[in-house]
């Protein structure tokens, strides 16, 4: 084993500084190799992070089925004062997972702290959760005998979460399962392990006991999920990504009957109808578009507005767009950079595609020269409806506008797609925007705003999108199942 060069990374002032080991069993742990973590607004290594392979990963299955029963039998309320801990070192040590997620994923560091509160909202959602899992208690249909409805935690989970939001759904998904008494194995994605770090860091100094929350970096997904996906033992997967590799997970997992939360693509219609608030809807629309770059599963992917108000939508947008300053989310900008290298360069030839399909380019449309993986804010405006955008997520600072003939064609236009998880209609009726809403075959609907995740509300999407619902009431029943006992009661008894 080789000792890591932690003073790679610079120390947030007033955080700590990220572990770069892996955490398996209440213990930080080098894995045979490392691998470099890439600063994308420079292109510069900032870390070297042990790289796990298929023995850690059973090593970490070793030790969430060996916690499982022990930790699941932990009271409610004891679970829930370990969280509430976990919870207020978050907001200590708020500089320094801001600070770690900028320098990883290349997002401002206003989207990072805006992303750090939500989930110090989350987790303190589920803190309160924790006791309040509630069962029934009722006569049977024909009477004699009771039935008894508890919720028992469905066993060891493994959470597979992604880059662009490396802090959200680490918290989103784990929050729910150790509230609901599962063991974790958290799988951060390769371009940003450092952040998932922090978090682990926080639940380890709360007092989490060894082995109910667990750690491993990767630059080979496949060879660590695989083994754990065929294993009994391991009882739940939570993804976020990809539909094809979403449904890859299902397969792996189809033999062992693996219950399943997934969180997949998008491809989010951004509906302006005639008697919208214009202004309201650009600026919503700049919002839902460009943060992050645009590499969000919920982003706006086809701007769909009514004719009769394109003009004006169009030509305010374009203006709010080539006002956008980029660079180093270190610095006061408005949009950081792509990933990778790989997923810039990809760029050029998604807008000669666009283009190609009768799209006009109206602003943006090239690479950023210069150090880092910087793409224009980009704008392309089509002419009534085009299915080059038909399921096609674009997930990068390009915004598609199509001018439709009235509400009906925008509504099928949106609905022709694949995915179904987040859209958004902008309108001053509410009898439009409630029809919308319902007729819309989209798992989450914004009525005149751009952002909607809140700890309150229930995140998923229909159709290839995914399946379960994260947050909400219902988000910490996904780790569990439920158990039904039929009671016979002597009713004769006085």
């Amino acid at each position: 084993m080789t000792n890591h060069p932690k003073d790679l990374v610079s120390k947030p002032e007033g955080g700590l500084l990220p572990d770069t080991r892996l955490y398996i069993d209440g213990a930080w742990t080098d894995a045979a190799t490392q691998f470099d973590v890439i600063n994308p607004a420079t292109g510069k290594t900032i870390a070297e992070v042990s790289d796990a392979g298929s023995e850690d990963a059973l090593r970490a299955l070793d030790s969430a089925q060996a916690a499982q029963a022990a930790w699941a039998r932990v009271a409610p309320r004891a679970r829930a004062n370990l969280m509430h801990r976990a919870h207020a070192l978050m907001l200590e040590r708020e500089q320094a997972f801001v600070h770690t997620m900028t320098l990883e994923s290349g997002k401002p560091l206003t989207e990072s702290r805006a992303e750090f509160l939500l989930s110090a909202d989350f987790l303190l959602w589920f803190a309160e959760q924790t006791a309040h899992l509630h069962g029934t208690y009722s006569e049977s249909s024909n009477g004699g005998f009771r039935v008894m409805v508890t919720h028992q935690p469905v066993g060891p989970c493994l959470l597979i979460t992604p880059w662009n939001f490396p802090l959200l759904m680490i918290v989103r998904k784990g929050g729910a399962a150790l509230a609901a008494g599962c063991t974790t194995i958290t799988k951060t994605a390769q371009e940003t392990p450092m952040t998932g770090a922090l978090f682990m860091q926080v639940l380890h100094d709360a007092g989490f006991p060894p082995g109910v929350a667990n750690l491993l970096h990767t630059t080979n997904s496949s060879g660590v999920s695989k083994p754990l996906m065929q294993d009994k033992r391991l009882r739940k997967v939570s993804f976020t990504g990809s539909t094809g590799v979403g449904g890859l997970l299902m397969e792996q997992g189809a033999r062992n009957i693996m219950n399943a939360s997934m969180e997949l693509g998008g491809d989010g219609p951004f509906i302006v109808l005639d008697d919208a608030d214009i202004d309201l809807a650009v600026d919503q629309a700049i919002i839902c578009k460009f943060r992050n770059a645009g590499q969000a599963c919920v982003a706006a992917n086809r701007i769909i507005v009514d004719a009769r108000v394109e003009a004006e939508f169009t030509e305010k947008f374009v203006a709010k767009v080539k006002a956008l300053t980029v660079g180093d989310g270190m610095n006061p900008v408005d949009v950081g950079p792509m990933i990778s290298a790989r997923q810039r360069d990809r760029l050029s030839d998604t807008v000669a595609q666009l283009t190609q399909a009768g799209g006009t380019l109206l602003a943006g449309g090239k690479p950023i020269a210069g150090d880092g993986f910087f793409f224009e804010p980009t704008v392309l405006r089509y002419v009534g409806r085009n299915d080059v955008m038909c399921s096609n997520e674009l997930f990068a600072p390009i915004a598609t506008i199509f001018s439709v003939e009235g509400p009906e064609e925008a509504l099928s236009f949106a609905n022709d797609s694949d995915f179904g998880l987040a859209s958004y209609v902008f309108t001053r009726d509410l009898s439009r925007a409630i029809n919308f809403g319902e007729r819309l075959e989209f798992g989450m609907v914004g009525i005149n705003r751009g952002i909607m995740a809140d700890p309150k509300a229930p995140f998923g999407g229909t159709k290839t999108s995914g399946i379960g619902r994260e947050a909400g009431n219902d988000g910490i029943y996904e780790f569990t199942e439920q158990k039904y006992m039929a009671v016979t009661v002597n009713e004769a008894f006085a």
